[in-house]
């Protein structure tokens, strides 16, 4: 499966921005999707993982009650909405697809390029 994100950008402190990651080439609702960003020199790490039919769902604790995850199978897509967004969140946030949700990333097979979120203060 090919993924493709997209919908990153500059904003400000406070702001809020969506991310969407579209999938072809293979079935949709086979996959848990999850969402996982990385800054320069540290390791990729998890921001929200949903089992196939969204009933298991993990945020990681510093994005808790500020992101959400969503998808829209006839799209096949998957989406994150990031609200009250901090100077901390700054990265480029990766989507992924595998076979269970779990915050390791090397547990996930496919891999979109990229995005770059980007939040001043």
């Amino acid at each position: 499966v090919q993924l493709q994100a997209s919908g990153g950008g500059l904003v400000q402190a406070g702001e809020s921005l969506r991310l969407s990651c579209v999938a072809s080439g293979g079935t949709f609702s086979s996959y848990a999707m999850g969402w996982f960003r990385q800054d320069p020199g540290k390791e990729r790490e998890l921001v929200v993982t949903s089992s196939r039919r969204g009933d298991n769902t993990l945020y990681a604790d510093s994005v808790k009650g500020r992101f959400t995850i969503s998808r829209d199978s006839a799209q096949k897509t998957v989406y994150l909405q990031m609200n009250s967004l901090k100077p901390e969140d700054t990265a480029v946030y990766y989507c992924a697809a595998g076979y269970i949700a779990t915050p390791q990333a090397a547990a996930y097979s496919y891999w979109g390029q990229g995005t770059q979120v980007t939040v001043s203060s």
